[in-house]
């Protein structure tokens, strides 16, 4: 236990949010070499680690999505979780590479997966092209203690955008800002009504008379928006609310012409879950209204879709699309990942009869967001796929936290599935 925490804090050390993790990638194949392992690495930057002739392939992404003042990292200890500093842990997936170190420590006969940029559209993942050895493969990035995962939801990141022109408005100006508000993943949080800052400001927004210079607004398209402000112009003073400040300005830029038709379609954007999958107690198809921006009159807005199947997928992105193309927007998808179809086969046996050997229960789930299970099943169709992890909340935000105990029967369980199958 002490060893995979050690190893996690060095990793919280070396900067590696998505698109700047090079040092990691460096640092992950000296680290695999200097004990003996073969490496392998590609065009993305993935990293294949063998020793031997291994039956298991073990499975995680190295990139962590950066929020607060992370790459800067300092973590502590509270109630039993590991949280950070005002900064994402980076423990999805940083924990499942520091279980790899100490299980690299020992000298196991593994192959060991190590995909880049997973956080941005599993650009790694889609990528590959290793020959791999193992028949199996067990995923580290779900984060629900005594869970096996056996299926995941598929996705799209949807991308509107219109020119706005521009007219003198000479009205004072004001900048309204909401911030302060907790975030936490657009997949496996959408359902927990967490509050969205482009959805409370648009709601505050549609209530005033006013102009629309500009609106800033959200971190990441796979993360629930914590902040979001505007530039506006009106004769009547504004007044603040919860979570609404408001500030009087100098500004002489000009207002959007029908400014009032974006506030009017992000009030209107239906955030969230979308229809609830009954089986699995989880949103069957979601969405989240993510990033807004004006810069130059042109107004981009940027979503991202969720479903657990790709007809599922299908209808929530044409959905989508009509509902931006009403408003004259064009729309482009990108990033899209396909669904892991729910499958019972021999490795998730194993892997369920080692959860309930350590957590005295284990559950067959399926997970709203995007492993890559879903990729490397289409890319190896013969591969038997599962996926744990230890118990993670509100990635993707400042209040990500993982609770310790998890960390260690989490590992005595992947020491057991190692042992059973590997």
């Amino acid at each position: 236990m002490s060893a995979i925490l050690e190893h996690f804090r060095v990793l919280t050390a070396i900067p590696h949010c998505s698109e700047e993790a090079d040092k990691l990638f460096e640092y992950l194949i000296l680290f695999a070499q200097e004990r003996g392992y073969a490496v392998q690495t590609d065009e993305a930057q993935n990293i294949l680690i063998t020793k031997g002739a291994p039956k298991l392939c073990l499975q995680a992404h190295y990139d962590m999505v950066c929020m607060g003042k992370a790459p800067e990292i300092k973590t502590y200890e509270e109630d039993g979780w590991l949280k950070a500093e005002e900064s994402s842990l980076g423990a999805d997936n940083g924990m499942a590479i520091a279980m790899m170190m100490v299980l690299m420590d020992e000298g196991v006969e593994l192959e060991f997966l190590i995909t880049a940029e997973e956080e941005i559209g599993l650009i790694g993942a889609n990528a590959l092209s290793f020959d791999l050895q193992s028949k199996m493969m067990l995923n580290l990035d779900s984060e629900d203690e005594a869970e096996v995962y056996i299926g995941c939801a598929g996705g799209v990141d949807i991308v509107a955008t219109k020119p706005y022109a521009r007219i003198e408005d000479n009205r004072p100006a004001y900048r309204v800002t909401v911030s302060g508000l907790s975030g936490g993943h657009s997949g496996v949080d959408i359902d927990k009504d967490i509050p969205n800052a482009l959805k409370l400001l648009a709601g505050y927004l549609k209530d005033q008379k006013i102009g629309l210079v500009s609106i800033e607004g959200g971190e990441r398209r796979n993360s629930i928006p914590v902040q979001a402000s505007a530039i506006v112009k009106s004769d009547s003073l504004l007044q603040g609310k919860e979570k609404v400040t408001i500030e009087a300005i100098e500004s002489s830029d000009p207002v959007l012409y029908a400014g009032d038709e974006i506030i009017d379609l992000m009030k209107g954007f239906s955030h969230g879950v979308q229809e609830m999958n009954e089986t699995f107690k989880i949103p069957e198809r979601s969405i989240n209204l993510a990033i807004v921006s004006t810069k130059n009159g042109l107004c981009q807005i940027e979503t991202s879709a969720r479903a657990m199947s790709a007809e599922g997928l299908t209808q929530i992105s044409g959905e989508t699309l009509y509902f931006f193309e009403s408003y004259g927007f064009d729309v482009e998808m990108v990033d899209k990942y396909p669904s892991w179809k729910p499958e019972v086969n021999s490795l998730t046996e194993e892997v369920s009869i080692c959860m309930e050997e350590v957590f005295g229960e284990s559950k067959m789930m399926a997970i709203h967001a995007g492993l890559e299970c879903g990729v490397i099943a289409q890319k190896y169709p013969a591969l038997k796929l599962a996926s744990i992890g230890p118990t993670i909340r509100y990635p993707h935000s400042t209040r990500e936290k993982v609770k310790i105990d998890s960390i260690k029967k989490t590992f005595d369980v992947l020491k057991r599935v190692i042992t059973r199958v590997g």
